[in-house]
C-alpha cells in the first residue's frame, strides 16, 4: 500500500478501482456458484442471508453502499451472487461502489490509516483507544439499525 501511495492520484485510483472490481467480482462469482450447487461445502451464514434479503429488496444500491462499510461488502457481493442477481444488474451496483471504495481508500482512507499507525507508534495504548472506539462506534451502528427493524 506504501506503494500505492506514493504513485499519481490516477493510477493510484485505477490500481484500487481494479482491485475492488476483481476483489468484489470474484465474491459474487462464490455466491453464483453456490446457488448453483457447484459449490456444496459453504453455507451461507446468517449474515449473508439478511444481506440476499436486502439485495433481493433494493438490489444494486445495497451493492454500491456497502463499499462504504467495512466488513459488510463480502456479504452484499456474495448474497448478490446467492440471489442470482443478473450479472447487468449487479454492475450497476458494482461499478460505481467500486468507484466509491478507490475514490475513499485513495483519498482519506490511506491518510487516516496512516493517522492511526503514526498516532500509535510507541504508544501501543493510543491504538487499542482507538480500536476500542471504532468497535463500539460498530456496535451502536449495528443494534440502532436492529432495533429500528424490530418495530
Amino acid at each position: 500500500m506504501d506503494e500505492i501511495r506514493s504513485w499519481p492520484f490516477l493510477w493510484a485510483w485505477l490500481t484500487l478501482f481494479a482491485i475492488v472490481l476483481l476483489r468484489a467480482g470474484a465474491t459474487y462469482a462464490l455466491g453464483r456458484l453456490v446457488a448453483a450447487g457447484v459449490v456444496k461445502r459453504w453455507q451461507p451464514g446468517e449474515r449473508a442471508q439478511r444481506a440476499v434479503e436486502r439485495v433481493h429488496q433494493w438490489g444494486p444500491p445495497v451493492v454500491a453502499l456497502s463499499f462504504l462499510t467495512v466488513g459488510a461488502q463480502s456479504a452484499v457481493n456474495a448474497a448478490a451472487g446467492l440471489a442470482r442477481m443478473p450479472v447487468p444488474r449487479y454492475l450497476l451496483g458494482l461499478v460505481p461502489g467500486a468507484a466509491i471504495w478507490a475514490t475513499v481508500w485513495s483519498t482519506v482512507g490511506f491518510a487516516a490509516f496512516y493517522a492511526v499507525v503514526e498516532l500509535s507508534e510507541g504508544r501501543p495504548g493510543s491504538l487499542a483507544v482507538v480500536m476500542v472506539t471504532a468497535v463500539v462506534i460498530a456496535a451502536l451502528v449495528v443494534l440502532s439499525g436492529r432495533s429500528g427493524r424490530r418495530r
